[in-house]
């Protein structure tokens, strides 16, 4: 049994505890321990959650093998039962009354689809040498993922799947394909941001010609890598200028569309990149031109997007994360409020229980989502990062249990329950200290709630009876 990872399991756990009281204490509460309030509730949560991972220790390591896709289909079905048994919260059909406690079915789904991800991608057989190796498990990934965000509305919870990435590359899918991903969320900002913004010279929007001028690099990056010609980036990149400098002399006389001519030379550069592969028989360099193609469109859609599909509550946080609109008292009140706290907190805090921006109830949902705004207050900046180092200890070691399995089921889910864990720690951190839209995660074994702890309880004593079972999987 790994008894190092149970300890930073229990640290954290109980450190979360703690703080649960101080983010909910009130000046006439006396006890940790009374049920009334949400300290004393999470407290039955964690004893739960001790019994739960001592059962889940006890259990046969090949159960989880066995009822795998039998719990996966159990699961979609749940799922999609969940929003018509649930009652409306903020906008959310996610939780299911049972009596008087509530669970939420999507904090348990991650673990069993990183169960159903490792046992598919764990087989013998498997291996990602092309593309269609990973429609299966972009699949087992994706549909759970829309139903939690289009039926439940829940479009955090949703985005946490997206972590599953981190493992598909780790096993052998190519890194283009986050690089594709980081390239979608770049272009989208830059497009929201700055698309209304004017060129001081000529006509167009400063965004959708920064957006082409992106573009424009990638196309020439990839042709000179894929085909490496003396003196060929010189060339092309001469060529640009060029053609830039042309515009601006016209420009003295003429209005020019910049974006417009960005435009055209980014798509020169996509029929020259066509003929050249196909001259070759590089088809890679096809995918390149039909994804900047996808791009010039997807970049004139964003407008679009962020007009008509996204929900007005989600438009106005990304607005004010993005400097747009200022509204310290509605969709940026929560961040406000949160980064006072953390900075009222100083260097040392100002002491457990003492904090004043949380105990006047300044900041919304200080106990659950914006949790780590109680560790910066009362424990200030030492405390903060105390916090972050015990949680890259805790995923280290995740990495660690992962790299040492000899059976492949069992490192592909060690590094599922490692992403998952990251991309929790990275959005809620990130979020509270205003870097990141507020999407409303919670901050692993410190935010309040039992579906959120026993579904990390789930994922992790699952991984160490799978881990303790290493050696004798190999018989």
């Amino acid at each position: 049994m790994d008894w190092l990872t149970i300890g930073l399991f229990l640290l954290l756990a109980v450190f979360g505890w703690l703080n649960i009281y101080g983010a909910s204490y009130t000046f006439d509460q006396t006890s940790i321990f009374d049920f009334s309030n949400r300290a004393g509730k999470q407290f039955t949560w964690l004893m739960g959650s001790l019994l739960l991972g001592t059962v889940l220790l006890m259990i046969d390591y090949k159960t989880y093998d066995v009822l795998t896709y039998i719990a996966y289909g159990a699961m979609l079905l749940l799922l999609l039962a969940t929003p018509f048994l649930a009652r409306d919260i903020k906008g959310s059909m996610s939780w299911i009354s049972l009596g008087p406690v509530s669970l939420q079915p999507a904090e348990f789904a991650k673990c069993v689809v990183a169960l159903t991800i490792a046992k598919y991608m764990g087989r013998y057989d498997y291996k990602i040498r092309t593309w269609h190796d990973l429609i299966v498990p972009f699949v087992l990934v994706g549909v759970p993922a829309l139903i939690i965000m289009v039926l439940q509305k829940e479009t955090g919870t949703a985005l946490v799947f997206a972590s599953f990435l981190l493992v598909f590359y780790r096993q052998g899918m190519s890194g283009y394909v986050l690089w594709m991903g980081v390239a979608a969320v770049a272009l989208f900002i830059i497009s929201i941001r700055f698309g209304g913004v004017p060129l001081p010279l000529g006509t167009g929007s400063v965004g959708i010609l920064t957006c082409m001028l992106m573009l424009t690099v990638v196309e020439i990056y990839f042709i000179c890598k894929e085909h490496y010609i003396r003196y060929q980036a010189l060339i092309m990149t001469g060529s640009m200028i060029a053609v830039y400098a042309i515009c601006l002399i016209v420009n003295i006389w003429i209005a020019v569309p910049f974006d417009w001519v960005a435009m055209g030379v980014v798509l020169a550069l996509i029929g020259y990149n066509t003929f050249i592969s196909l001259y070759w028989r590089k088809y890679f360099l096809l995918i390149v031109a039909a994804f900047t193609l996808f791009c010039i469109g997807y970049t004139h859609a964003c407008d679009f997007v962020f007009q008509k599909v996204l929900q007005p509550h989600q438009r106005i946080r990304i607005e004010v994360l993005l400097g747009m609109k200022e509204d310290p008292a509605g969709a940026g009140y929560n961040v406000n409020q949160a980064r006072i706290a953390i900075g009222s907190g100083r260097f040392f805090g100002k002491g457990y229980l003492n904090g004043t921006q949380t105990k006047l109830q300044f900041v919304p949902e200080q106990d659950t989502d914006f949790i780590f705004c109680t560790v910066g207050e009362e424990w200030g900046f030492v405390g903060s990062v105390a916090v972050l180092l015990v949680y890259l200890v805790f995923i280290l070691r995740l990495i660690f249990i992962a790299e040492r399995q000899r059976n492949m089921t069992t490192r592909i889910y060690a590094y599922a329950v490692a992403a998952i864990f990251l991309f929790h720690l990275t959005i809620n951190v990130g979020m509270v200290l205003g870097l990141l839209p507020v999407i409303g995660i919670p901050l692993p074994f410190f935010s309040y709630g039992g579906s959120s702890l026993w579904g990390f309880t789930l994922l992790l004593f699952i991984l160490l009876r799978l881990d303790a079972a290493r050696m004798e999987q190999l018989n």
